[in-house]
């Protein structure tokens, strides 16, 4: 079951944080405003029991490629890596 948001101004946020912390921790969610504009949500995280996130949250919803890691002269060269490693 999925609670439904309540929506708040960041000044009553501010006001109240450790009330809406309180909140949050058993479960509510928040949808905080600038001037009546959403902006953000305030949510409990999700954990397993050894109080961690679960890894992979993202699986299916995207995919890394098998040279993700492999070096790249033109970003090495942004940060001014040369052929050797060394910074310029």
């Amino acid at each position: 079951m999925v609670m439904k948001a309540t929506m708040i101004n960041i000044n009553e946020a501010k006001t109240h944080l450790s009330k809406y912390a309180r909140l949050v921790r058993q479960g509510k969610r928040f949808i905080l405003c600038d001037r009546n504009k959403p902006f953000a949500e305030i949510r409990p995280l999700v954990v397993d029991a050894d109080g961690l996130r679960p890894f992979g949250l993202a699986a299916k919803v995207m995919e890394v490629p098998e040279d993700f890691n492999a070096p790249d002269s033109e970003i090495e060269g942004l940060f001014g890596g040369g052929n050797d490693g060394e910074a310029k």
